[in-house]
């Protein structure tokens, strides 16, 4: 899954005519420096390895498998990650989640409730919550700007049908996500994440961060085909 903006939340960004952008705006140049919108359409699936640094200097092996929603599909994900001989598996296959964890004891696949589905169903949309995102009943609005880090970064908000948002901040260069921050109801509770991204790199025309957080991607595939099984739930083997 980006800016940050030292502005009035909440303002719709037709409200900010005074800031000489809306969202709109920002939306069709960050689609544009990330390849165009039609490129980014055009994407079907995708395949990364990589690793996921969990301090102490370990490094785990990751996988991710993903096919982007259509008319038919919410889109599916499937992630894993390896260390010392063991494969932890989350997956969503539109319907249902479900996750295998030996790192705590889990050995058997467990179904997920639906509040611990929300990262792998956003993780399904390829191209991310700013394409289409009227189409996908999405509401986005800009806040202005904030510093990140020296950047004054550009700062929208993302808030989905479910009712969590996301914040991303655009650099105001390049139009690029530098960091998201995912603000989810779990339970009952708000969850906040925040993730920083970056070094973009081009695979087939569209760019991607490969930096994510604790996650690096080391390769990318889009559009191979992948088995959509390999996202279901585990049946039993007699």
């Amino acid at each position: 899954m980006l800016l940050r903006f030292a502005l009035v939340a909440g303002l719709a960004a037709s409200s900010l005519p005074a800031l000489g952008v809306t969202a709109d705006e920002l939306v069709a140049k960050n689609l544009q420096a990330r390849g165009g919108a039609d490129k980014l359409r055009a994407v079907t699936s995708m395949h990364t390895l990589g690793k996921m640094r969990l301090g102490g200097g370990l490094e785990a092996k990751t996988e991710t498998f993903a096919m982007a929603p259509d008319a038919q599909s919410k889109g599916m994900f499937r992630q894993e990650m390896s260390l010392q001989g063991l494969t932890a598996v989350q997956s969503w296959d539109g319907q249902q989640a479900w996750a295998i964890n030996p790192f705590e004891g889990r050995r058997d696949p467990q179904k997920l409730s639906g509040d611990d589905t929300k990262d792998l169903v956003q993780s399904a949309d390829i191209a991310g919550p700013l394409l289409d995102a009227q189409k996908k009943g999405e509401r986005i609005e800009y806040l202005g700007t904030e510093d990140i880090d020296g950047t004054d970064a550009h700062k929208l908000r993302v808030t989905f049908k479910n009712g969590d948002s996301r914040v991303i901040y655009l650099d105001p260069d390049q139009f690029l996500e530098i960091r998201v921050v995912d603000h989810r109801i779990v339970r009952g509770q708000e969850q906040v994440q925040t993730t920083d991204v970056g070094e973009y790199e081009k695979v087939d025309g569209v760019y991607f961060p490969f930096e994510q957080g604790q996650n690096h991607v080391e390769s990318a595939e889009l559009n191979k085909p992948v088995d959509a099984a390999m996202f279901s739930f585990p049946t039993a083997k007699r």
